[in-house]
């Protein structure tokens, strides 16, 4: 297996519309996103990449949004997505949305956002499926210079993992579009009849996951009751027994009365 680790330049695209059928993809996980964004509270909401800078968000209460990018066009923070300018607890919601594809280290960009993530804070992560019809689009030569392909897939259960060994909870696990991604997606009856029969029963098939966590800490300090109770100990009572008992006392001898003439 190779590593997820890469010692090159990755290639990223600046926007959806160099992805074929990008339009159709952020639609879909728009759709997907707008039924948690009501459920974002809090202060920041960060997303990472030039690719998560175009997902809808603005059904969250959450009013302050950043895109941290390498491209100064797409970003409102020029920095990169890995060695994040934010302080440790500081954002409330992190959306990677089809950014561990194309990066060198995918696992180093997720722990960067689980650094600057607060405790109990929402991670958005899409990604495109390798065990579905896209992905078996890699393994066509001429097709592999072209976005998507011509960089690694990750499986939604490869990055569930990675989550998990961080504490997180997975709410969420959805799979999209049972295409190719190549050429028009079609529509029709046939087409209707394939979507939901996959959707049924190949959910894992599908060409686009999205992946909503929850980061919970355990505390690391015990928590102390407040209060405690006290044993309370009382002597076995046996039968016979007189509770005003008491020892035998002993007969001193007296000697001022006893003494000799």
């Amino acid at each position: 297996m190779k590593p997820a680790l890469a010692f090159r330049k990755q290639r990223h695209p600046k926007s959806w519309l160099q992805i074929p059928n990008g339009d159709i993809i952020l639609n879909e996980i728009n759709d997907v996103v707008a039924k948690w964004c009501p459920k974002f509270f809090g202060y920041h909401l960060l997303k990472i990449g030039a690719l998560s800078g175009e997902v809808n968000c603005d059904d969250s209460p959450i009013n302050h949004h950043i895109t941290v990018s390498e491209d100064v066009e797409n970003a409102s923070v020029v920095a990169d997505i890995d060695d994040l300018p934010f302080l440790e607890h500081s954002i409330d919601v992190c959306v990677l949305s089809n950014v561990l594809e194309f990066t060198g280290d995918p696992h180093h960009v997720v722990r960067e956002a689980n650094r600057v993530l607060i405790p109990n804070g929402y991670l958005v992560i899409t990604g495109f499926n390798p065990f579905s019809l896209a992905g078996l689009n890699r393994f066509i030569p001429y097709r592999r210079q072209h976005f998507p392909w011509n960089e690694r897939f990750f499986s939604a259960m490869r990055v569930k993992d990675w989550l998990h060994l961080m504490g997180y909870e997975i709410l969420a696990d959805e799979h999209l579009l049972h295409s190719s991604l190549v050429g028009e997606i079609g529509q029709g009856k046939l087409i209707d009849y394939w979507n939901k029969f996959a959707k049924a029963f190949l959910p894992q098939l599908a060409s686009v996951y999205v992946i909503v966590a929850k980061k919970r800490v355990l505390p690391l300090t015990p928590i102390k009751p407040k209060w405690k109770l006290s044993p309370k100990f009382s002597p076995v009572k046996v039968a016979g027994m007189s509770s005003s008992h008491k020892s035998p006392k002993r007969n001193v001898l007296n000697t001022n009365t006893t003494g000799r003439k």
